[in-house]
């Protein structure tokens, strides 16, 4: 039995590595291939829309892929990962991982530009904080500011009530505009 049950693991783990290993793709735009995952890296080839692609890593926002000519960093928005039903040994991983038939879409990348390791080795520093404190200005220096370039002050109605809606909204004091402020 215990025999069978480390077989069996085995078999698990073999599985999980050839998926892992075998993530494919499909270039959604013409795009440039970088040597690293920075937008100003060295171009190290091009992409061209419909090109299929070897996913070999993922960092943040990019995606190191391989093509039949080259290999580099690109930009996690311009590949569309290839669905899981062409590769048989994803689909089980999917399904033991419980992400099978949940179509894995996503909309966003949510990165901006801090890794993981760059938020774990984060350390307050005194001084970058004060110069940031450097930076405030009054409301005076603003209006300052603002005459110096042009700028004018423009007031806004706001916006009438959605047709069907009755009387006033509870925000809206005796004053007219909201939370009584007559700003």
């Amino acid at each position: 039995m215990k025999l069978l049950k480390s077989a069996l693991l085995l078999a698990l783990l073999a599985t999980a590595a050839v998926a892992m290993a075998a993530e494919t793709g499909t270039a959604l735009k013409a795009d440039s291939l970088r040597a690293e995952p920075y937008a100003d890296a060295k171009t190290s080839g091009n992409l061209s829309r419909g090109d299929k692609l070897e996913i070999l890593a993922k960092q943040g926002a990019w995606l190191k892929v391989k093509t039949t000519k080259t290999s580099g960093w690109v930009r996690l928005l311009s590949v569309k990962r290839d669905s899981a039903g062409g590769n048989q040994a994803a689909g089980v991983l999917n399904l033991a991982t419980g992400r099978a038939g949940t179509g894995q879409v996503v909309a966003t990348t949510g990165v901006r530009g801090l890794s993981e390791e760059d938020l774990k080795a984060a350390k307050f520093n005194e001084t970058e904080v004060k110069m940031l404190e450097s930076y405030t200005q009054t409301a005076e220096q603003g209006q300052k500011f603002a005459s110096g370039g042009g700028l004018k002050t423009v007031k806004l109605g706001y916006l009438p009530a959605p047709a069907g809606s009755s009387g006033e909204s509870s925000t809206t004091q005796s004053s007219g505009s909201p939370m009584g402020g007559g700003h």
